[in-house]
C-alpha cells in the first residue's frame, strides 16, 4: 500500500504558511546550514535556529515569492533568476 502523507501545515496570522517537514541530509549539508545560521545570527544580532536559516535561505532564492495571493508570472526559458540552485547545499542522492 503506497499511502501519501501530507505534512502538517498551519496558516499564520501574517499571511504565510508553516509546513513541517523531515529532511534527511548528509552532515556536510547540516554544517553548511549551521554556517548560514551563524551568518544570519551575526547579521540579526541574535541567536538563529537552523529552521530560521533554512526559511531565510529559501526566501532569498526568489525575492517576492513570499507575497501571497499573486499569481506567479512565468519567465521565458532564456531568462534566469539571479539566485542559483547551485548555491544551495547538494542533497545526497542528487547529481
Amino acid at each position: 500500500m503506497n499511502e501519501r502523507v501530507t505534512p502538517p501545515m498551519h496558516a499564520l496570522p501574517d499571511g504565510e504558511a508553516e509546513i513541517s517537514l523531515v529532511v534527511r541530509l548528509p552532515w556536510e549539508d547540516v554544517a553548511r546550514l549551521g554556517q548560514e545560521a551563524g551568518r544570519l545570527a551575526a547579521q540579526m544580532q541574535r541567536p538563529v535556529t537552523l529552521d530560521e536559516a533554512v526559511s531565510h535561505r529559501l526566501r532569498s532564492l526568489r525575492p517576492g515569492a513570499a507575497t501571497h495571493a499573486k499569481p506567479a508570472v512565468e519567465q521565458p526559458a532564456a531568462v534566469t533568476s539571479s539566485a542559483s540552485v547551485a548555491s544551495l547545499p547538494r542533497l545526497s542522492g542528487t547529481a
